[in-house]
Order: structure tokens, then C-alpha cells, then sequence
């Protein structure tokens, strides 16, 4: 689980140093109708927008970035960065700077199988919140985040000052800081419906950053193919137009209302790509609620996280399937009688690459189910 936006929200900005005159992009998300203005270098709106056509010109420096409203400045492409949490890594790993990386922290699921060799000669700082000591110990010349939970105003790791402080500089994903507002709680609430243009931002920001817009420009192009080819084949499925789901974290204990996925949420982006109705209609990014109203709401399908991390029993997929099977109230609703469960990488439920991985896993779980039941 992770953690304001106005008409036109410029939480993220990114600034060239120099007397260069910068276009502005505009995102507007029809779904939403919100705008989202984010100011990039030309070499930055082309590797976003892609076609192959671009030419990539050579990020210059001094580079002038503002992400949560602290800005920081970057002499020259970082040669050493420390990623908190396991989307940035997969990121810089992807764009091929691994090399760059020398730790990591706050991992839930296994890493990508295409990288796992690359992952186990890197430095794990934690598999959780890193220290603020075993963070500057490894002297990065930056610091990638991805939530203000753990480097922000109330961070666990830290604050962005006290990084200041050390001469380190921390940049936050804008997944966590665009149309989301982690003031009330350490989830947050996400005010505008998640939308993938700010993964494909952050990708494009991180090449701009290392001087790889070429490589960022490939890697998102390859992501908006697949997210483009899942809606594609749910679309073809002629799914049910009153099909519902939910999507199931964990529970701090099974006793007790279990953390399900907001409207706007990343799960909530999913079903909406796909015209599955959310039962859930809170904002925040992952409310409990409780299992007896999920119930009034019978949703269709049941999508329950499956992760390697055990904080709370319900964790454990099979001990989430065990508890929907034999819980009286659960095991009465359409979902569990005709076994719609669909097990997800539970990182895919937070803003990451996985996310459209996931968006392809349940366009294929929808597939096998028979709805005429």
C-alpha cells in the first residue's frame, strides 16, 4: 500500500538551468477532467510522446526539479542513487542503470525475473523503511522515492531537508504527489483517478535525469503497447455491463475490515479501463471497510494481493483464500460461490510498471469466467 490538486496542479515540475525556453505539456485525463500541467525539456515531451521520431537531445545541467514541492538541483547525471521503494528500481533497472544503483529499500514483491541476477549484486538496505544513516552512509548523489511516507514531511526514512542537510537530494515519484494528497493519513487520499500518463512521466523523468531519453522513450512506448493491448482484449470479451470487483490488500487481522483499493486508486484505474464497476467509492487510497457492506454490494469478482511480505497474517494469499471460503458473510457473495477470485501481484496494486502487467492478468482472468453462472 502506498500513500492537491487544483485545476491546474503544478506539483511536478521539471526546470532546465539556462537560457533554453521550455514548452509546456498539458495531460488532461478525460475520465477525470483533470489537468495536469507538467513543464518538460523537448527531449522529455518527445521520449514520452515517442513514434520513433524523436531526436533525442543531450539533458543539460545544471537540472532543476521540483516533485512535493521541494525543488533540488543536479550538477551532472548521478553516478550513485539509493532507490526507496521497489517501482523506482524496477524503473532505474529497466532504462538499464543498474549500474547506478547502490541500494535499495522497501520491497514487497519478488523483483522482475529479468532482472533478478542484476538485483541480488545490489545492496538491500531493507526489505522495509531504510534507516536515514544506512541511506547517507552509501553517499548517493541522489535519492529516488517512492512515497512521501517515507521521505516527506512525516517521512519514516526522513525528511527532504534533512537530506538537504547531508547535500543529497531526493526526488518523489509524481505518481505519489499529482492529484493525490497524503496530508490526513500515510496512504493518502488520491483526488483524481489514477492514470498511467504519471508512470510514464516518472520513466521519462528518470531518463531525462541520467541522460537516456532515447531508452526512456523505448521503454514507454513497449508499456503503452501492452496496457493498449489488454483494454483491447477486454473489450473483445463483451464482458457483463453490471460486472463489480474489489480488490483486497490485506487486513491488519482478520477480524477486523480488511484495506481494499479506493475509486481512484490503481486497482480503481484497472477496472475502469475495463468497465468493471469499483464497490468501493471511498477516495482514499486504501480505506478499510467493512466485509458486511462489501457484501451488499456482491461484487462479481474478488482480486486478493498475493506478496512475500508477512506484516499480517492476511498477507498470505492462501490465508486470504481460506478466510473467504469459510467466513459466513464472504462466502455468501457471488464472487466466492462462483469462485472468482483472482490472485494479483500485490506491488501491481500500487502505481509501478506492474500495474499494466496486472491490467494484462486480469483481462485474462476475466476471460476464463463464466458469467452466464
Amino acid at each position: 500500500m502506498t500513500r492537491q490538486s487544483g485545476e491546474l496542479p503544478t506539483r511536478y515540475l521539471i526546470e532546465q538551468s539556462g537560457p533554453t525556453v521550455l514548452p509546456a505539456w498539458a495531460l488532461r485525463s478525460s475520465c477525470t477532467g483533470v489537468y495536469m500541467m507538467l513543464r518538460l525539456t523537448t527531449a522529455i515531451a518527445a521520449s514520452v510522446v515517442g513514434f520513433g521520431q524523436a531526436a533525442y537531445a543531450s539533458t543539460e545541467y545544471p537540472l532543476t526539479l521540483t516533485s512535493c514541492g521541494h525543488e533540488i538541483t543536479l550538477e551532472q547525471a548521478p553516478e550513485s542513487v539509493v532507490s526507496i521503494g521497489q517501482a523506482p528500481t524496477e524503473m532505474l533497472y529497466m532504462l538499464g542503470l543498474g549500474d547506478k544503483v547502490a541500494g535499495t529499500a522497501l520491497w514487497i514483491s519478488p523483483v522482475l525475473e529479468e532482472f533478478a541476477e542484476l538485483d541480488a549484486k545490489i545492496e538491500r538496505l531493507s526489505d522495509n523503511a531504510p534507516s536515514y544513516e544506512s541511506v547517507i552512509t552509501k553517499q548517493p548523489d541522489l535519492v529516488i522515492s517512492a512515497y512521501e511516507w517515507m521521505v516527506g514531511p512525516s517521512g519514516m526514512v526522513g525528511t527532504p531537508e534533512m537530506f538537504d542537510d547531508a547535500g543529497i537530494p531526493v526526488w518523489t515519484l509524481p505518481t505519489e504527489c499529482v492529484g493525490k494528497d497524503n496530508n490526513q493519513s500515510m496512504d493518502g487520499i488520491r483526488t483524481d483517478l489514477f492514470d498511467t500518463a504519471l508512470l510514464y512521466e516518472s520513466i521519462a523523468t528518470l531518463a531525462h535525469i541520467f541522460d537516456v531519453a532515447e531508452r526512456g522513450d523505448d521503454v514507454v512506448t513497449d508499456l503503452q503497447a501492452r496496457e493498449d493491448a489488454a483494454v483491447a482484449k477486454a473489450e473483445r470479451l463483451s464482458l457483463p455491463a453490471d460486472l463489480s470487483g474489489v480488490f483486497w490488500y490485506s487486513s491488519a487481522d482478520l477480524s477486523i475490515d480488511p484495506y481494499v483499493a479506493g475509486i481512484n486508486s490503481v486497482p480503481g484505474w484497472m477496472m475502469s479501463k475495463l468497465g468493471i464497476r469499483n464497490v468501493v467509492t471511498s477516495e482514499e487510497e486504501w480505506p478499510t471497510v467493512g466485509w458486511e457492506t462489501i457484501a451488499r454490494s456482491n461484487p462479481t469478482f474478488i482480486a486478493a494481493a498475493k506478496m512475500d511480505r508477512r506484516r499480517f497474517p492476511a498477507d498470505d494469499i492462501e490465508v486470504k483464500r481460506e478466510f473467504l471460503y469459510a467466513d459466513p458473510v464472504t462466502r455468501a457473495t457471488e464472487a466466492v460461490k462462483h469462485d472468482h477470485i483472482i490472485e494479483i501481484d500485490a506491488h501491481a496494486m500500487d502505481p509501478s510498471v506492474r500495474s499494466i502487467f496486472a491490467l494484462e492478468t486480469l483481462a485474462d482472468k476475466l476471460a476464463e469466467f463464466d458469467f452466464s453462472e
